[in-house]
């Protein structure tokens, strides 16, 4: 025995280490060989009675159905109207915004922002400190985009008048709606009210809406399917960066503007806008993300994770299985790039529904495919496939039309398990833009962003009671539909 101890202190060791890295690192700098295991321990411990959810087959046939209705659901953009006359539940006093619920007391700077603005643009108030008052006093019902079929990047707000695209499902029953785009910089979803900021959005409103709704009409619709798919392999990931994507759409949609009855300095006008725009395609895309999710949605025994979405307090996420039940917890600070002037202590935590990109499959989950995105929100290419190979350990699938060339043209991961997360303890990597932590700002920069652990873990205790229940009564398979 001690002629083997003395052969083993004179070789160099080989050690496979589990988990953290600290250990490995020591052995490395004194001369041995290690191979690591990235192992993290479960984000919580299960009941031993519900250890078999975490291989039921049913459970896993379910989620195969919604993945797969995620995947094959085909968003096309058909139209342009106010939001007041299409939306589900909008009122003439109702204003929509990103995240899960939330009230005046509670909203974030840019939220709070924001909706100062959109007070200003409807009317409702003639000076910011008006729209305060009127806010603090519940003129407004304050309700989340997701509970009326649509989205909005960043603070969200969407009032009743302002315009709103229309997006179906061609393959199922299901629709959408989101706002339009504003640019980046001083705009109302990064919070900013400026005198500028809402005569953008009339002009918005008044002359960009109307000629691109009447184009739409005349095109038949538009299939945001396919171009996001194209712009995937052209560089794009289509949450953070749209210079694809939006190129794409211009092709679909300048000819049918061209042949609108309109001025010419109006049509022309909508052309340099969206051409100067490059995050013009961003709602887009978050559109269509939402038309694919919801129809993955409301599947009983599902546990694929079909909203992700922030309202610069708490991030909250939505499960097939679970109906529309929110599980939520306090949103995180984005780490990333900032604009000459601004840095950390500027940023308001993470805000917006367009991690519903990265629910979809794209966005975050398709870094890989966008090595030039780094410019934007940091980091390196290394950093980008690294963050998309994550992924592929929380996911169901892999996307059958959405491919990254980098990987040898392999489906993105889509399909977010939430066992998989509380198995692994890996959370969704997101990529996002940083709105000023007070409102009137505007955005300082772009970064990455991860949700809380609270918001899986309650959704999986919640899924863990119902499991537990039904084995008892006999029935299957856990949750409920909503569809």
């Amino acid at each position: 025995m001690s002629e083997k101890i003395g052969q083993l202190l004179q070789t160099t060791p080989e050690v496979i280490n589990v988990g953290l890295d600290l250990f490995a690192r020591a052995i490395r700098e004194q001369g041995g060989s290690v191979q690591s295991v990235d192992w993290r321990p479960p984000m919580v411990e299960p009941a031993p009675q519900a250890l078999p959810l975490f291989n039921d087959p049913r459970i896993a046939e379910a989620n195969q159905e919604a993945v797969t209705r995620m995947m094959r659901a085909q968003p096309v953009v058909i139209g342009v109207a106010r939001a007041r006359d299409v939306i589900p539940g909008m009122t003439e006093r109702t204003f929509l915004h990103a995240g899960p619920p939330i009230d005046w007391a509670h909203a974030s700077g840019p939220l709070r922002g924001a909706l100062i603005g959109a007070m200003l643009f409807e009317g409702f108030a003639e000076t910011p400190e008006e729209a305060v008052r009127k806010l603090e006093s519940g003129y407004v019902e304050l309700s989340p985009n997701h509970e009326h079929d649509s989205v909005g990047p960043m603070a969200g707000v969407i009032s009743p008048s302002m315009p709103v695209y229309i997006a179906v499902n061609a393959a199922g029953q299901n629709r959408a709606y989101t706002n339009f785009n504003e640019g980046i910089g001083k705009v109302m979803r990064m919070g900013a009210y400026a005198p500028e900021v809402i005569d953008r959005l009339r002009w918005i409103s008044n002359v960009l809406a109307p000629l691109v709704g009447k184009a739409l009409e005349r095109s038949g619709g538009i299939d945001l399917r396919n171009i996001i798919a194209q712009a995937l392999q052209m560089g794009d990931e289509c949450h953070n960066r749209n210079k694809a994507a939006t190129s794409l759409f211009y092709r679909e949609i300048a000819p049918h503007l061209v042949e609108c009855d309109a001025p010419a300095s109006d049509i022309a006008a909508v052309l340099r806008f969206i051409n100067a725009n490059d995050h013009f395609f961003v709602n887009l895309a978050m559109v269509a993300a939402k038309v694919m999710a919801d129809a993955a949605h409301g599947i009983a025994g599902s546990t694929v994770v079909t909203t992700l979405s922030r309202n610069g307090t708490e991030f909250g996420i939505r499960v097939s299985g679970l109906g529309n039940r929110w599980f939520t917890g306090p949103a995180n600070v984005p780490r990333g790039l900032y604009f000459a002037g601004f840095g950390p202590d500027d940023a308001n935590p993470d805000i917006g529904d367009s991690a519903i990109t990265e629910t979809a499959g794209f966005g975050g989950f398709a870094l890989a495919g966008a090595p030039a995105i780094v410019q934007f929100i940091g980091g390196t290419p290394a950093d980008a496939v690294r963050a998309t190979l994550e992924m592929y350990e929380i996911t169901v699938a892999e996307h059958e039309v959405f491919r990254i060339p980098a990987l040898d043209f392999r489906g993105t991961p889509v399909g977010i398990d939430l066992r998989a997360v509380i198995r692994t303890g890996i959370l969704p990597v997101i990529d996002t833009g940083i709105a000023h932590r007070q409102p009137g700002i505007g955005q300082v920069g772009a970064g990455i962003v991860r949700p809380p652990e609270r918001c899986f873990v309650e959704a999986y205790r919640a899924f863990e009671r119902e499991y537990l229940a039904e084995r008892l009564a006999g029935t299957e398979p856990a949750g409920r539909s909503e569809r």
